[in-house]
């Protein structure tokens, strides 16, 4: 029995009763290691594993930034590689739609950056191939839209209906205000002097 408490020991006995076991009880509650002696043996254990699952749980949740550029379509000249670079962070990827077709590993992003690689080597500029895309996939393949009649009006939409609301309430609540009191006539004015001379 002795080996076994050895390689599986158990947390200490409660202190003897009497006196002397009162006495070791309040000195081991005043002692930093107090709370230690009578824990259940597996106690650390579950520590260590709920340790090692937060640590788990927290690289998993972490963002790990993919870089989504194959290193075939890496443009020999670093000039026209940074153009690609800033152009692709400026466009949506269609499949993704919240990232740019440089930090997307979908198909679709890796032709995109595959025909601005290329139009970019055929001599055009970062205009004309924003132009090209554009003309290929619609407006919403900018990441940063363009300012046009289409987009003020989207951002101003919601500040302009507020406003109106906002008139119509003022308008609303002024015009029943202000609305005139109807007079009593003769018959009304006599059947309430009526009823307060009953009262």
């Amino acid at each position: 029995m002795a080996w076994f408490q050895k390689i599986a020991p158990h947390p200490d006995p409660l202190p003897a009763s009497g006196e002397r076991g009162r006495q070791a009880l309040v000195a081991s509650a005043f002692s930093p290691l107090a709370g230690r002696r009578w824990r259940q043996p597996d106690e650390g254990l579950r520590r260590l594993t709920l340790q090692r699952l937060l640590l788990l749980l927290a690289l998993l949740l972490s963002p790990i930034h993919a870089f989504a550029v194959n290193p075939d379509e890496v443009l020999a000249d670093p000039a026209l590689e940074q153009r690609a670079r800033a152009l692709s962070a400026e466009l949506r990827c269609m499949v993704c739609q919240n990232q740019s077709i440089d930090d997307s590993n979908a198909e679709l992003a890796r032709d995109l950056r595959v025909v601005v690689r290329e139009r970019l080597v055929g001599g055009d500029s970062d205009e004309q191939v924003l132009d090209y895309v554009v003309s290929r996939y619609g407006e919403f393949v900018l990441l940063k839209p363009r300012l046009s009649m289409r987009t003020i009006a989207l951002w101003g939409a919601p500040a302009a209906l507020a406003i109106i609301g906002l008139i119509v309430a003022v308008v609303y609540t002024r015009r029943r205000s202000v609305q005139p009191v109807a007079k009593l006539s003769a018959e009304e004015e006599a059947r309430l002097g009526k009823l307060l001379d009953r009262e």
